[in-house]
């Protein structure tokens, strides 16, 4: 017991983002609490618990051992007063079980807070990386897109020319550089995203080819406080170092809770998979179409339609239904919604001279343009007013439509045939077939478990990318019986959706309502089957879904890997 408090005294913590020393405070907190469970041992039946020296304390864990960097001076005030109350709230403990007194004053020991910008400064300043334990925190939540000059200097200093990562990676930089050559575990919470998409890339290779180690992890999860006005931030924990042990642990949190289990490796995406880094490519690995996404307006809403703006018109100029299509933003695209677009040709400009009210929206278009920054796509267009961002892939006729934002709830992203001439918006990706097998492959669990991994997020909703998640997956090398019976189940899947008449895909796919649509389901189920079979894979009809769909993905990740090496490599 002696020896393992001794041990906890000689523990020391570095939080290089320390806030008001939330973290700081915590660990002294438990480390203090595991010392007075020792001290409680130790007390057993004496009245007063007796030291080998005089004068020698109890207390053996001291603020000395913790360390932080905060920018703000107010907050680091603020960590080392509450780090302060920490010891007097855990020595008034203390004192209660060896029944003795503790001197609380004069404060003789403090931790150190360093007040400057952890991510332009020496770590080894504050905490010399020799001595130090863990290192540990919650970096900053900043998007790449929201940088600050300065912020844009630090993540510059670390990453070079990459752009588009968050802020919160240049501390995972740092820490790396920190803890090179020593036994240092780190761990930081931060935005799921550095775990996704198109992030994981730049941050995550050149640390594992410096040899950094994932430990553990926490998937992604929504972290709030308890304040009711509060935004749900979603989240991931990582631990790393470069001296792991045989062991790591994959926590997984959802509506059923917290799991966690052993896995023998852990990859950039926070999966017991092989390590590949997904990168984005022009061009699909398989025999298929290409997928591209919808036009961007531009237009600042002159040329969409409500529907009762398009009645509106329609009445005031019957003839102009000619320039009116079907228009779909993927949320319309899922709720089934009615929404429109003018759609004119070169051609047909000339006409609008007896189309006023077509007319103006038009003139309204090119007006909004001209007024946009000279370097933007808009004002560029505004040479075209009465067209959308051209888009070299769309031609009238059948197409897949993907909606590129879905909720995390979904086992499926909805998608569907479009047959009637809708325009595709830049919120709704489109593969211009009529393929069926196709069709069937992307509405299977094989290629949504695939999205789920390495899609980006916009908040916890998925959010799908061409680049990334379509033009990854490997395509299965089907026979032609597979390939029939592909096609069959994804038939039988609109078949079945079509039963349901009047139920919008979000009425079809939203999970709490799996019960009412007893044949989509059971489609869905064959679907998957069938995908299955042409991918190699076999399942025991008692494994779990958590368990079926880790078994994917990793299969997945082994098919991408020997897809993108190179016979040399």
């Amino acid at each position: 017991l002696r020896r393992y408090q001794d041990k906890l005294a000689s523990l020391t913590f570095l939080d290089p983002a320390a806030g008001s020393g939330n973290f700081l405070t915590e660990t002294f907190i438990c480390l203090r609490r595991l010392e007075n469970k020792v001290l409680s041992v130790l007390q057993g039946p004496q009245t007063a618990l007796e030291f080998e020296g005089v004068g020698e304390s109890a207390i053996k864990v001291q603020l000395t051992q913790f360390h932080g960097i905060e920018i703000n001076d107010f907050a680091a005030s603020v960590a080392r007063t509450a780090l302060w109350i920490a010891e007097l709230q855990a020595n008034a403990e203390t004192a209660e079980i060896i029944q003795r007194e503790v001197e609380d004053l004069p404060l003789r020991d403090a931790a150190t807070i360093v007040e400057g910008n952890a991510l332009d400064m020496d770590w080894n300043d504050v905490l010399p990386s020799d001595r130090c334990s863990y290192v540990m925190g919650n970096p900053p939540f900043i998007g790449y897109s929201n940088l600050t000059p300065e912020q844009n200097a630090d993540r510059a200093r670390l990453f070079g020319k990459v752009k588009t990562v968050d802020y919160v990676a240049c501390w995972y930089v740092k820490a790396a550089q920190y803890m090179r050559g020593t036994a240092i575990h780190t761990a930081f919470v931060s935005t799921n995203s550095i775990c996704q998409g198109q992030q994981v890339t730049p941050i995550w290779r050149p640390l594992f080819n410096d040899g950094v180690d994932i430990t553990f992890a926490h998937r992604s999860f929504v972290w709030g406080n308890e304040a009711s006005d509060q935004a749900h931030v979603h989240v991931v924990i990582v631990g790393f170092s470069y001296h792991p042990s045989g062991t790591r642990l994959l926590f997984e949190h959802d509506g059923e809770g917290t799991s966690v289990r052993e896995v023998a490796h852990i990859n950039a995406y926070l999966v017991d998979a092989p390590d590949s880094f997904i990168e984005r490519r022009s061009h699909p690995l398989g025999d298929v179409p290409a997928m591209a996404q919808g036009f961007k307006p531009a237009d600042h809403g002159y040329l969409i339609l409500s529907d009762t703006e398009r009645s509106d018109l329609l009445a005031e100029d019957p003839n102009a239904a000619q320039w009116v299509r079907e228009f779909s933003m993927g949320a319309e695209f899922i709720a089934g919604e009615d929404r429109y677009c003018l759609w004119l040709s070169d051609a047909d400009l000339p006409l609008l001279t007896t189309h006023p009210a077509v007319r103006a929206r038009v003139e309204a278009c090119r007006s909004w343009r001209l007024k946009q920054t000279p370097t933007g796509d808009s004002f560029k267009l505004a040479d075209r007013p009465h067209q959308f961002r051209p888009n070299g892939l769309f031609r009238d006729g059948t197409y897949i439509g993907i909606p590129k934002v879905s909720s995390e709830r979904r086992r499926y992203i909805p998608m569907g045939f479009v047959r009637n001439g809708m325009i595709p918006g830049d919120k709704l990706y489109f593969i211009p077939t009529d393929r069926l097998d196709v069709f069937g492959i992307l509405m299977s669990q094989v290629h949504n478990a695939w999205m789920r991994v390495v899609a980006g997020r916009l908040k916890s909703d998925y959010s799908y990318a061409n680049t990334i998640v379509y033009n990854t997956l490997v395509w299965p090398t089907t026979t032609d019986a597979q390939r029939t019976e592909i096609e069959r189940c994804a038939q039988a899947v609109l078949d079945a959706r079509a039963q349901y008449t009047g139920a919008s895909l979000a009425d079809l796919y939203d999970p709490d309502n799996d019960f009412l649509y007893p044949a989509l389901t059971a489609a869905h189920r064959a679907l998957d089957y069938a995908v299955e079979q042409a991918y190699g894979l076999s399942f025991p009809t008692h494994i779990s879904k958590k368990e079926k769909e880790r078994a994917i993905v990793s299969h997945l990740f082994t098919l991408y890997a020997k897809a993108t090496t190179s016979p040399t490599d």
